[in-house]
């Protein structure tokens, strides 16, 4: 039996209000807006499974449609599977439906999903984007204001034309050839480290390229040692293939090789991962005895050594310390660098120099993870460094991060000179500072960011146990001299306000 018309076109007239079909400027055509609504009625239980529906004529009249289009409505019911047809032409809701279209309609938060999820702590949103109106210390990032875009557009427009459109079809996943070419000139020139075109991968970004690393090399379980404090995102990658951590401290020569090797007596390692040339966050350089030591280690107990080199261009005073994997007998160190800090940090560029049959293994996983860059970028690059562009741009860009450096530290010793500790840094972008232990250095961040428009990461940001840590990281690559001042200015007012708060003092 049909269910009855006019209880029908109510329903339907009610599902319309909530559901908005019958709207003729909408993009969806009224058919389909039509099931939509239907489906939303027997979802909700309010047209059972078995529900007869009147046919199409008299609904196409009681709704004020075209018959056809209701026609076209049950088709694509059907097609779905929500609506069946009998022999006597009856058209009904599908008997066979799952009874949870009977309950009542649930809500749900639509950010949530349905599905249980696998636990993940992300302290990268540490480094999401801040409004316009804060001024942002974190990152320790170029600034890439200063890059001659224009340059960098006419080359892609000319990679793009020479190619004759290669450069938009799939090509090698280890990148560029053009880029590798200067890429390995450049490693062997600047850096001391002579690798082949075929022993380099151009990844999106550094961290990419740990990612890759990470798969490659890692199974869970697997032990990976790192410096504490150290780069955040680089734990990440290694605890997202189960990872287990072995933290090792930094002190004023770098890494604590010795920490190292006592922990090795204990437990075997299947990676570490250093910064040795401006360590991340405190800016110190591995020494040269340490250096010698740690690669003696990874030969002996047979360890991979993730070298990342993300700060070489900017060395301020003194000449740049060469990459570990520029004097590596025993093949145990693989580079991770980054073009993005040479020409601007959007590009993401980065590339991994590893042994060939490493290579190969990290070329089959970006296959399946990545497929590869864009090419015609990586081509536009390349050919801003064989003219010499990029090294022209690094240098200028040096002499500006020079002068902001300098102005960032006579504005904290004359703003802040009884909070903050610290030596200038002989390179790198960022500056690391003791906290004086008065200052509850948590708040002070928390006040900054949320009341005075000042965003900087705290040292907990870099522990891997994530526990709090006196320390204040201040990048002053990507702020003026100006806004560099007025940050500072900032900091100190939010100072103020958290340790009033802390006395329960009010605000004026």
């Amino acid at each position: 039996m049909r269910a009855e018309p006019g209880l029908l076109d109510v329903e339907l007239n009610q599902v319309s209000r909530r559901a908005g079909w019958g709207d003729r400027r909408s993009h969806v055509p009224i058919p389909l807006q039509l099931a939509s609504a239907l489906i939303a009625a027997i979802r909700s239980g309010r047209l059972a499974p078995g529900a007869a529906l009147p046919g199409s004529r008299p609904l196409a009249q009681q709704l004020g449609l075209h018959r056809n289009t209701v026609v076209a409505a049950f088709d694509e019911l059907r097609e779905q599977g929500w609506l069946e047809t009998s022999r006597a032409s009856h058209t009904r809701v599908t008997r066979t439906l799952p009874a949870e279209t009977q309950a009542t309609r649930v809500t749900r938060r639509e950010d949530a999903p349905g599905f249980p999820l696998r636990p993940f702590h992300n302290s990268s949103r540490a480094f999401e984007a801040v409004g316009r109106d804060v001024l942002d210390f974190t990152g320790g990032l170029p600034d890439a204001r200063l890059f001659p875009s224009q340059l960098l557009a006419r080359a892609y427009r000319r990679a793009l034309k020479l190619s004759s459109g290669r450069a938009l079809a799939f090509g090698s996943p280890a990148g560029s050839l053009k880029l590798r070419e200067q890429l390995a000139r450049a490693l062997a020139a600047r850096r001391g480290v002579n690798a082949h075109v075929d022993e380099l991968l151009i990844t999106r970004g550094s961290q990419l390229a740990l990612h890759l690393l990470s798969i490659a090399l890692l199974r869970p379980g697997d032990v990976v040692a790192v410096e504490s404090p150290g780069y955040p995102s680089a734990r990440e990658a290694f605890t997202l293939l189960g990872a287990k951590l072995l933290p090792i401290a930094v002190d004023g020569e770098g890494l604590d090789v010795g920490a190292l090797e006592r922990a090795l007596a204990k437990t075997a390692i299947r990676a570490l991962y250093v910064t040795p040339h401006c360590h991340d966050p405190t800016t110190v350089t591995l020494s040269a005895r340490r250096r010698l030591r740690l690669l003696e280690l990874a030969r002996r107990h047979r360890f991979a050594v993730l070298e990342a080199d993300y700060d070489h261009e900017f060395q301020f005073e003194g000449a740049a310390v060469a990459p570990m994997a520029s004097a590596d007998p025993g093949g145990v160190v693989i580079l991770v660098g980054t073009l993005s800090k040479a020409v601007a940090p959007g590009l993401r560029m980065g590339f991994v120099s590893a042994p060939r049959q490493l290579l190969s293994t990290l070329l089959a996983i970006r296959g399946q993870v990545d497929r590869q860059g864009d090419l015609g970028l990586e081509n536009a690059v390349a050919e801003l460094m064989e003219d010499g562009e990029v090294q022209r741009h690094a240098l200028r860009a040096r002499r500006v991060f020079h002068e902001r450096r300098d102005v960032l530290a006579h504005a904290l010793r004359t703003q802040l000179p009884d909070t903050l500790e610290f030596e200038v840094p002989r390179g790198g972008l960022a500056l690391w500072a003791r906290v004086d232990a008065s200052v509850d250095v948590e708040r002070w961040a928390e006040f900054a960011r949320s009341e005075h428009g000042v965003r900087f990461f705290t040292g907990r940001q870099y522990m891997p146990n994530g526990r709090p840590s006196p320390f204040v990281r201040i990048g002053f690559g990507h702020l003026d001299a100006r806004e560099l001042v007025e940050a500072v200015k900032r900091m100190k007012a939010a100072l103020g306000s958290s340790e009033r708060r802390l006395r329960g003092v009010r605000r004026p």
